[in-house]
């Protein structure tokens, strides 16, 4: 029986180099401009430019005008999901620098997933969140646990008014350096992470997945759910 999905097309469009590198960075979840993806991925404007045509064509991508700049981001929550499995199974690059290894280090500490948090930190919040009965499992689907209004509360998180649109209010996310293990995401996920980044608990980076844990954020995730990151980082470190 011939599959009817053309499975070769999506391996072409990814394939290559300078367009696997623009979706890794879109990933993060912040909409960018063809001349940073060009900046970030060290080739021309007018290249950049006809991959971020094929993209978006191919459906991976959504361009949005903003007054003379168009900007883009992934195309949705679906398109995320899929390149996040591929990353599981993908190859680790080689490094032959240190700030290449300090790098990888940091993306694996705390870097955004599309509109969540992933990593180690993303991790350490998912497992607390459960083990505090925040988040649970039921008929093999993530729902709200017992004390999750408690909790969440805690953080400044009414999770009855969180805003939901069309996707699941929580949900598993299979996290690519940390594997086999999960971190939180659906709307409740989002709202968590935008929630830490206007506490200053994290902080992002212009055309980077990789975030910051704060000192505020260090004090604060172990004064709410009892998470050592400083722990946490040394061990993945050993």
């Amino acid at each position: 029986m011939e599959p009817d999905a053309d499975l070769a097309a999506l391996g072409h469009l990814i394939g290559d180099q300078n367009r696997a590198r623009m979706l890794q960075i879109l990933l993060g979840g912040t909409p960018q401009s063809g001349s940073a993806l060009a900046a970030a991925t060290g080739i021309s404007r007018s290249l950049a430019s006809a991959h971020l045509k094929k993209l978006t064509a191919g459906g991976l991508l959504r361009a949005e005008s903003l007054g003379r700049q168009r900007l883009y981001s992934i195309a949705g929550q679906p398109v995320a999901d899929a390149l996040e499995a591929l990353l599981m199974l993908a190859p680790a690059r080689p490094v032959h620098s240190l700030s290449g290894s300090a790098r990888r280090r940091s993306m694996r500490m705390a870097r955004t997933c599309y509109d969540h948090l992933a990593g180690i930190t993303g991790v350490a919040i998912t497992e607390a969140l459960a083990a505090r009965h925040a988040i649970g499992e039921r008929d093999g689907a993530w729902v709200l646990g017992e004390r999750a209004g408690t909790v969440f509360a805690a953080a400044g998180i009414d999770v009855v008014s969180v805003p939901r649109g069309t996707r699941p209010l929580l949900r598993p996310c299979a996290d690519w350096t940390e594997r086999g293990r999960h971190h939180l995401a659906g709307a409740l996920g989002a709202a968590l992470a935008a929630d830490l980044v206007r506490r200053d608990w994290v902080r992002r980076h212009d055309g980077s997945r990789i975030v910051t844990v704060t000192p505020a954020g260090l004090a604060g995730l172990d004064d709410w759910l009892g998470i050592d990151l400083g722990q946490l980082r040394a061990t993945a470190a050993a």
